[in-house]
């Protein structure tokens, strides 16, 4: 899976894309892909080295907080290997 895996909470999925175009665009991450968990609550996952995720994270979440409402974010360093069963549910089809 990496070595940590970040997550980002929005309001709606345009601060969701705002949030993981900066993630992608701050630091050598992934976007592993986003789920609409509904009541308008979209959430990004990126994984990476745990450096990588925590400045992809802090930019993310400050990038959103300019156009919408973050709810939460996470950064799991050297999240458990049965994770990935969760995580694998949301990648981004190519």
């Amino acid at each position: 899976m990496g070595d940590a895996l970040g997550l980002i909470e929005t309001k709606g999925l345009v601060a969701c894309i705002e949030a993981a175009d900066a993630m992608c665009k701050a630091a050598n991450v992934e976007l592993i892909g986003y789920e609409n968990v509904g009541s308008g609550l979209v959430t990004a996952m990126v994984k990476g080295d745990v450096g990588a995720v925590k400045a992809a994270v802090d930019s993310g979440v400050e990038a959103a907080q300019r156009i919408g409402e973050v709810v939460t974010s996470l950064v799991i360093a050297r999240p458990h290997n049965d994770i990935q069963k969760i995580v694998s549910h949301y990648k981004i089809a190519e």
